[in-house]
């Protein structure tokens, strides 16, 4: 092979199904810890929705005429499920993740063409749909329970899951911002944190929340792997992070009695995740660099905003889908214009 170290470089990453592989990789420990964090109700929610996936995408595969082992071996289907089930509350009932599977890989995927063609990351747009549609199952949450006399065995694991065992008031629990919304709206102002908020439980995943909310050390490690082996890029992670903690700590300094402090909101919710698994995707988000990184920015004031003043208490889903949508503006405004060419890569007018 020759190598030399004049430009131009391409720099390969591998295979599609190589790239599926290390980005499911890097999700093992978040997901172990919140496997460990929300006992077994979390890991057959997260198996039936990875199945299910698979499932569907062998249906429209299959429907396409085209060859079914083939094309699932890109594994794109099970991370796209993968992906889904982490965005969803750990003992929500089985059918959510059918559902949503099939909103993901169906309408979300496979209608626009399949893998490559969708303008909007399946998994978030599952993940809303699911919240409009079915908001009960869907803002229902536990207290973590890690090695807990509460926590759940293998049997009843099963039982909550497929048998509509429903959530006892005992390990019921509220979100860190869904508890900010409510105590806004009952009282008007933001009451003392301490029993809903601390910084360590957040950061290391100890609360109430969705299976890929467990761990926001463990998700920041994962990242920065995939950052080490190239997958994904520093500017929309970084810009994302920005585009939340800027605007928080704006509004925190100008009154702290109304708005959350900027450790809530960078550690709180589905932020991590977002930032470094899900408007990462390179199907729906920019390629240029400038384009990544106003695409993160935008992706976190928007996040910061719904939370803030929005009817939900999570905008990461809203914040990502609204970004999608600009991300074909985003490319055209930001590519750089090949010499001699305008920026629609036409000849420039020879004037004479």
């Amino acid at each position: 092979m020759i190598s030399s170290p004049h430009a131009p470089h391409a720099r390969a990453v591998g295979s599609i199904g190589e790239i599926m592989h290390k980005v499911m990789l890097a999700l093992v420990p978040a997901t172990l810890f919140s496997f460990w964090t929300f006992g077994w109700p979390a890991f057959w929610l997260w198996l039936v929705t990875m199945l299910s996936a698979a499932g569907w995408e062998a249906v429209c595969i299959k429907l396409a005429g085209k060859n079914v082992a083939t094309k699932l071996r890109d594994e794109s289907a099970l991370l796209t499920g993968w992906l889904l089930a982490l965005s969803l509350p750990p003992w929500a009932p089985w059918w959510i993740g059918v559902v949503g599977s099939f909103i993901a890989i169906v309408l979300a995927k496979q209608v626009f063409g399949g893998l490559g063609q969708n303008p909007f990351n399946p998994a978030m747009v599952a993940r809303v749909a699911l919240l409009i549609s079915f908001p009960v199952p869907m803002t229902q949450w536990v207290q973590a329970l890690p090695l807990s006399p509460a926590s759940v065995g293998f049997w009843q694991g099963l039982q909550i899951t497929f048998g509509g065992l429903p959530v006892v008031d005992g390990v019921a629990s509220a979100s860190v911002l869904g508890g900010i919304k409510t105590e806004l709206a009952r009282i008007g102002h933001l009451p003392g944190l301490d029993g809903l908020f601390t910084a360590w439980q957040s950061g290391i995943g100890l609360r109430a929340g969705s299976l890929g909310e467990s761990s926001a050390l463990l998700i920041l490690l994962g990242g920065l792997w995939l950052m080490r082996h190239h997958i994904i890029g520093w500017r929309t992670p970084v810009g994302m992070l920005a585009g939340v903690a800027v605007p928080a700590v704006f509004f925190w300094l100008l009154d702290s009695a109304h708005y959350a402090s900027p450790l809530v909101h960078l550690l709180s919710g589905g932020l991590w995740l977002g930032a470094f698994f899900i408007a990462t995707d390179p199907v729906s988000s920019p390629t240029t660099r400038t384009g990544q990184l106003i695409y993160g920015i935008g992706c976190g004031a928007l996040t910061y905003i719904i939370r803030t003043w929005g009817g939900y208490p999570e905008g990461v889903a809203f914040a990502v889908l609204l970004m999608n949508a600009i991300t074909p503006l985003l490319g055209r405004v930001t590519t750089p214009r090949i010499y001699g060419r305008t920026r629609d890569g036409n000849p420039l007018e020879v004037k004479p």
